[in-house]
């Protein structure tokens, strides 16, 4: 019988899961424009804006794709039209020779970077790099041998879901755990780029995860980051956003990627809204205190002599709550005041000839 996922794991001691807050992933994709210096400074960049962890992607034109202009082979609408796809990943990858610069860099902020590999040669430097976690890609979810691969390293897999129907969903998760994995997070994704927010259809991350059973969390490709809060109130506990450090760079994603002080906001607003769901409770909270004795009571709104009976006219359930509680009105009314009273004082049950019954 195979073992349950789950429900909490650690990416290089940073724990994921019930309980912990949401982890926040930076993706630099290719916005590093084929600069070491500029990929360097987006991992500077990122840890400053409060990112939990980096990502990048271990990929060359070659391992990807053909170098081949076929119709198939060529992009047609969307950010990248004109190009073929040998060229837009010729230009977006990030030259492996520069993945321990950028895990050390990583490292001296104090925040674990791992990569989306797209293929077994990929795998094999981050294992050489001892990469913490692996993020399979919206278009790999497919490559049963990759996931398979990743799975057997024992280390976290991360997999977005978007293009993929629900059974491919569902093989993805069963190869994984077929291999023995048990620390899996699918990510809602939308891979549309960008994705209209309403395209997002964020409640399917609810349903991931009672499908599932499994951390769930967003890949998000809109421009803002609307749709990255708004998930953490559907239960993302892992938020995936791409960083630039300026979106009219010509970088390769810019166009749907955040800039810092953009990022730094969204993460702020990630932590309050996560500290906003807490925990059912319907204990009195410490900025209540004090709140209770302003709530509605009966109060004598006239002055009422000795023998008079009590009426709406001179008893009425108002603001504070000094007073006998507003569900005793109606045994009130009609009674006989058994002492003058004046106007303005919380009516008590010294005030009646006839004791209250409690009601059940």
């Amino acid at each position: 019988m195979s073992m349950p996922f789950a429900k909490r794991f650690s990416i290089a001691g940073r724990v994921i899961g019930d309980g912990a807050p949401p982890l926040v992933i930076a993706e630099l994709s290719g916005n590093h424009k084929g600069s070491l210096e500029q990929a360097l400074a987006l991992v500077d960049a990122a840890a400053k804006a409060g990112a939990d962890a980096i990502k990048i992607q271990t990929y060359t034109a070659d391992t990807i794709t053909l170098n081949h202009n076929g119709p198939e082979f060529c992009i047609t609408g969307g950010l990248w039209a004109g190009k073929t796809l040998y060229e837009l990943y010729q230009e977006a990858y990030t030259p492996w020779e520069w993945h321990k610069a950028l895990f050390e860099r990583a490292a001296a902020h104090g925040v674990p970077l791992f990569s989306s590999p797209f293929d077994g040669s990929a795998v094999s430097l981050l294992e050489s790099l001892n990469a913490p976690a692996y993020k399979i890609a919206s278009f790999e979810i497919n490559d049963i041998g990759l996931i398979e691969r990743v799975a057997k390293t024992g280390k976290p897999v991360i997999i977005s879901t978007g293009l993929a129907t629900l059974s491919e969903i569902e093989e993805a998760v069963h190869t994984v755990k077929s291999v023995g994995g048990n620390q899996l997070a699918l990510l809602h994704c939308i891979s549309g780029y960008p994705t209209p927010i309403e395209d997002c259809n964020l409640a399917t991350i609810q349903d991931l995860a009672r499908r599932f059973d499994v951390i769930v969390g967003l890949s998000d490709h809109t421009k803002d980051s609307i749709a990255s809060v708004t998930a953490i109130a559907l239960g993302a506990q892992i938020i995936e956003k791409h960083f630039t450090l300026d979106r009219n760079d010509g970088s390769v994603d810019a166009a749907f990627s955040l800039e810092p002080d953009e990022f730094a906001a969204m993460v702020r607003d990630i932590r309050r809204a996560h500290a906003a769901l807490g925990r059912v409770n319907y204990d009195l909270k410490p900025s209540e205190q004090g709140g209770r004795e302003f709530r509605r009571s009966l109060y004598v709104c006239a002055d009422i002599k000795q023998g008079e009976l009590f009426g709406e006219h001179n008893v009425r359930s108002v603001r504070p709550g000094l007073g006998l509680h507003t569900r005793y009105l109606p045994q009130v009314l009609g009674q006989v005041a058994a002492c003058d009273i004046a106007f303005g004082t919380p009516l008590s049950g010294n005030h009646l000839t006839t004791p209250l019954k409690e009601k059940c």
